[in-house]
């Protein structure tokens, strides 16, 4: 430390253990669950699940609520147990001796209430700030995962459904993988079909010198692809050409082969334009490459009696459905069905995958469901009731309406281009902060990339946060003006807050990492301690959004730590006061656990504002 700066007299903390010199410890939940099950061990014979949760601040931290369920069990049959509450207090009675736990109590029919201890709150944001918030990482029962996400058209644009599919898988992808899955993150692309057959002939109508003519020919993808419909529908002798080279083109001939590649490759860069604004990494992984193995998978089902002849077409009968799932269409062609089995055998027997995760809107539900019992039926999957692995599970969201509460779409009905929507939120945001700054007399204080690079994090953040903030499952309305509000539960408000923290910190002069490794935290005050709890709660909030696939559980965390925040430093004065040092690591705790959060829900940080 720097000369005059005082030194506080708390003892510091222990030197925290290494991440590598111990095994990881899960969610402050899991731990709490680890207690709990030794003391039911010691009390029943038989395995029980400790049932346990977050409690109403009244009652303690955390509640284990098993009393009531084992006393169904026990009652009328010889026990020493009088009721309930006796069940609860032999729970109690019985936990191990721990420096998690304060105390504990048990209340009305055998709810066990527990309280932490602050000490070991203190201690266990401090092994965080030491070790790196991967201490935190919740524990899973899976170690490999696909999430197949994003997946639009070939030759079509994308357009704000699959800006939901790329920004929620995303987001699940980045949650799985900072919770130690390795995640194979596929880009099941629409790359194979009749489609091209209409495409590639039109190419070589416009284009006879193709080969060398460069993508800008083609010029706009979307253009070109409605003109060759047009073509399809209108002009017979196109129509048949058009479904001849579907067929040269699946048999393989070269020149077709090399049309459909140079399709696909212009595609892929209108696609990567948004990827590389959202900040997306994807393997690609489409329709095209699992073609091959569609007879084999398909010969699996017939083996086993599960096709039947319909109206023409091959068709699997699934269970519980009044139409059938068709897997050879009558012309002999394959289609999203026989693709889809194609695809979850591979991902099952090649890629090792336990579970497999789809992010598309809930138009699909249907067909997932009947194609995931069409697994189960040939046995390529457990029940799901069993839960247990391999599994898939589909993950659906609603659609993102315009203000007049339709689907959002440019005044002419066009779909809305998402590398120009994305485009015009970094430009309403640049537009914002430069106001906010010439106003607050700090303009000249930043240079142009600073004030380009925050600008759109703020804007392609504000685009995020406002469809991951929602239960995915229901529509929203897509607002620049309320996803760009710098106040309320939005991107910009989040954002502005960290930057608020680092300057608090920048300004006490300080330097954390020398806080570090000389200071304690104590949280003397109810609203230190209502923070610090807050905190250490993060590991299970990510384990709940994961589990439950549902990103918005994140944000709502995100958001009240935020408020709690500000209730902290309205009520605690930290630069200059007598507990600065171990405030200044509550804010630099808090600072840490935000970026970690935007982090996970694809959010650049900003520092400054």
């Amino acid at each position: 430390m720097s000369d005059g700066t005082s030194v506080s007299t708390t003892a510091p903390p222990e030197v925290p253990t290494t991440r590598t010199d111990r095994d990881r410890i899960g969610s402050v939940k899991q731990q709490l669950s680890r207690l709990l099950k030794e003391s039911l061990q010691a009390l029943f014979p038989y395995e029980i699940e400790p049932l346990v949760a977050a409690c109403q601040a009244k009652f303690g931290d955390y509640q284990c609520n098993n009393a009531m369920g084992l006393w169904s069990q026990l009652k009328g049959k010889p026990t020493e147990f009088k009721n309930p509450n006796s069940i609860g207090q032999a729970i109690a009675k019985n936990l191990p001796q721990s420096e998690v736990i304060e105390s504990t109590s048990v209340a009305g029919p055998g709810f066990v209430n527990i309280t932490l201890s602050n000490k070991w709150i203190s201690k266990h944001i401090h092994n965080m700030l030491v070790n790196g918030i991967e201490e935190w990482a919740p524990i899973l029962s899976v170690t490999r995962a696909v999430v197949d996400f994003s997946s639009p058209n070939i030759a079509k644009e994308m357009h704000v459904g699959h800006l939901r599919s790329t920004i929620i898988g995303d987001t699940l992808s980045r949650m799985l993988e900072f919770s130690n899955v390795e995640v194979l993150r596929r880009n099941h692309v629409g790359d194979w079909g009749t489609q091209f057959g209409m495409l590639i002939e039109h190419l070589f109508d416009q284009f006879p010198d193709w080969e060398d003519a460069g993508d800008q020919a083609i010029g706009d993808l979307q253009a070109f692809y409605k003109a060759s419909k047009l073509r399809f529908d209108q002009e017979p002798a196109f129509m048949a050409r058009a479904q001849q080279a579907v067929v040269r083109l699946q048999s393989g001939e070269d020149k077709y082969r090399h049309a459909w590649k140079k399709i696909c490759e212009i595609s892929r860069k209108e696609f990567d334009l948004v990827y590389q604004r959202l900040q997306v990494q994807l393997e690609e992984k489409g329709e095209s490459f699992y073609n091959p193995y569609i007879p084999d998978v398909l010969e699996e089902f017939n083996k086993e009696g599960l096709i039947k002849e319909s109206d023409g077409a091959r068709v699997v009968e699934i269970k519980g459905h009044n139409i059938p799932l068709i897997v050879i269409k009558r012309d002999g062609g394959y289609n999203y069905a026989s693709t889809d089995l194609a695809a979850l055998w591979y991902r099952l027997n090649v890629e090792k995958a336990e579970w497999i995760i789809y992010v598309t809107d809930v138009g699909q539900q249907q067909h997932f469901d009947m194609f995931f019992t069409a697994a189960r039926t040939v046995g390529w999957l457990p029940d799901p009731a069993k839960n247990t692995y391999p599994k898939t599970s589909h993950v659906g969201f609603g659609l993102v309406l315009g203000s007049d509460g339709k689907r959002f779409r440019t005044r002419s009905s066009e779909v809305v281009r998402l590398v120009e929507l994305l485009d015009e939120a970094k430009s309403r945001s640049k537009a914002e902060l430069k106001k906010r700054l010439e106003d607050n007399g700090k303009i000249k204080d930043w240079k142009d990339d600073e004030l380009d690079s925050t600008a759109e994090a703020i804007g392609y953040g504000a685009v995020k946060y406002a469809d991951l903030k929602n239960n995915r499952l229901t529509n929203y309305t897509f607002s620049f003006d309320q996803m760009l509000n710098d106040k309320g539960n939005t991107a910009v408000y989040l954002l502005y807050a960290h930057a608020r923290i680092c300057s608090i910190i920048k300004k006490s002069g300080k330097e954390i990492e020398e806080l570090k490794n000389l200071e304690a935290i104590v949280l003397g005050h109810p609203d230190e301690r209502a923070l610090g709890l807050h905190l250490i709660q993060f590991a299970e909030i990510v384990e709940e959004a994961c589990s439950n696939l549902l990103p918005n559980v994140l944000c709502e965390y995100l958001y009240n730590l935020s408020e709690m925040f500000t209730r902290f430093y309205t009520s605690c004065q930290v630069n200059g006061s007598p507990e600065e040092a171990s405030r200044l690591l509550l804010c630099e705790a808090t600072a840490v656990v935000m970026r970690k959060c935007f982090h996970l829900l694809g959010i650049t940080p900003v520092y400054r504002i």
